[in-house]
């Protein structure tokens, strides 16, 4: 059986944003990371909406997740709201990340060309759902939210 396997995708992609293109840190690294295009402020407990200045063009059967750096996260309490954002095929706009700041007392900074997230791509498949009176039995059952340990 031949593998599916793709090693690289080759996604076009054009840089609005003064920035260097998104890249990976280190080989092997799942996401690439992607950049401020200017400069925001985050109140505490509040969120904004960050330009990236980068569209892209996704082949179908692909998306781009957009998710939290875990440096801001840890060090700052900045996390990507609706984390993984999904970027479909279909989209031609601009790839915008909305940041959460999770300090009660402290304002965050972003400045144009910060890293601010990680966009992971993934294949998609599209299903078609069956509607049905019954689902097959299996060991777990209905068990969820914490079925499985103590």
């Amino acid at each position: 059986m031949k593998s599916e396997y793709v090693k690289q995708l080759l996604v076009n992609v054009v840089n609005n944003s003064g920035n260097p293109l998104p890249k990976y840190a280190r080989e092997g690294d799942a996401g690439m990371d992607i950049c401020a295009s200017e400069d925001k402020d985050i109140s505490p407990m509040g969120w904004t909406v960050v330009p990236t200045g980068i569209y892209m063009e996704l082949p179908k059967g692909y998306e781009c997740q957009i998710r939290s750096r875990s440096g801001l996260a840890a060090k700052h309490g900045i996390q990507v709201l609706n984390s993984p954002g999904t970027i479909d095929s279909g989209y031609r706009g601009e790839i915008k990340v909305i940041l959460k700041n999770n300090h009660i007392d402290q304002t965050y900074n972003v400045k144009k060309g910060d890293r601010i997230a990680q966009m992971v791509f993934a294949r998609c498949v599209n299903t078609t759902l069956n509607q049905t009176l019954f689902l097959s039995d299996t060991e777990r059952g209905e068990g969820g939210l914490g079925s499985t340990g103590k």
